[in-house]
C-alpha cells in the first residue's frame, strides 16, 4: 500500500496561498518571492534592490532561514521592516508561514514585500506562498550548468539574476551556454547579470520590478 502525502499538504498550502495573493491584491502590495542557493548572494541582491527603490517604494522584507537572524538584522539596520522565519530544519517557506510574518506588517503602508526563501533549488518550486512572482538568482561561482541540473526552477521563475559577474574572469563559467539553457527552459525571463555588493547591473533589475509593482498599485 502506497500513501501519497505529499499532495495532501500541496492542497492545503495552495488553498493558503490562494487567500495570501488575495489579501495582496486587495492591500495593492508586490510580492516577490527569491529562490536561490546559499551563498549566492540573495540578501546582497536584497540590499542593493532597495537601495535601488526605498525612494519610490515602501519596502518590507521577509527573511527565511534554517536557523538565525542575521541576515533579517542586516535589513533591519538599513531602516527597512523584516521579519524572520525560522524553519527549523524545512528546506522551504510555506503560505501559513508567509501569513503569519504578514500578520506583524503593515499591508497598507507597503508597495513591495521581497521574501528571501529558504537556500534551496529544489523544495521551494513546490510551494505556492501567494506571490505575484518567483525570481530567482545565480552566482556564477556555481557554475553554467546549473540550469541543466535544476531545471524546475528556472521554469518557474519569472525573471533570472546572474550574480557575481565581476568574479567571471576567475572561473571558468559559460555565460553563452548558461543564457542558451535558460532561453531553452523559460523564454519569457530576462536575464540580469549583476554584481550585487558593487552596485553593478542593479538599474535594469530595479526597473523591472519597478514596471510590475506599478502594475499592482
Amino acid at each position: 500500500m502506497q500513501i501519497d502525502l505529499k499532495q495532501p499538504i500541496l492542497d492545503k498550502n495552495d488553498s493558503l496561498a490562494a487567500d495570501n495573493r488575495r489579501l495582496f491584491a486587495e492591500k495593492h502590495v508586490y510580492v516577490l518571492d527569491l529562490l536561490a542557493s546559499p551563498g549566492s548572494g540573495k540578501t546582497s541582491v536584497i540590499l542593493a534592490t532597495i537601495e535601488a527603490l526605498r525612494d519610490r517604494y515602501n519596502i518590507a522584507v521577509i527573511e527565511g532561514d534554517i536557523a538565525s537572524s542575521v541576515d533579517a538584522e542586516k535589513i533591519k539596520a538599513q531602516g527597512i521592516a523584516a521579519v524572520q522565519i525560522n524553519t527549523g530544519g524545512a528546506c522551504h517557506l510555506e503560505a501559513d508561514m508567509i501569513r503569519r510574518a504578514v500578520d506583524v506588517l503593515d499591508l497598507d503602508a507597503l508597495d513591495l514585500i521581497i521574501v528571501e526563501n529558504v537556500g534551496n533549488l529544489v523544495c521551494p518550486t513546490d510551494f505556492d506562498l501567494g506571490e505575484n512572482a518567483k525570481a530567482m538568482i545565480l552566482s556564477v561561482p556555481e557554475g553554467h550548468d546549473k540550469p541543466l541540473k535544476y531545471p524546475g526552477v528556472f521554469q518557474a521563475s519569472r525573471a533570472v539574476i546572474l550574480n557575481k559577474v565581476d568574479t567571471m574572469p576567475v572561473f571558468n563559467f559559460d555565460e553563452r551556454a548558461f543564457r542558451e539553457s535558460v532561453t531553452q527552459l523559460n523564454p519569457q525571463a530576462p536575464i540580469f547579470p549583476m554584481a550585487a555588493t558593487k552596485g553593478q547591473g542593479v538599474e535594469l533589475w530595479a526597473e523591472w520590478l519597478a514596471e510590475r509593482i506599478e502594475e499592482v498599485q
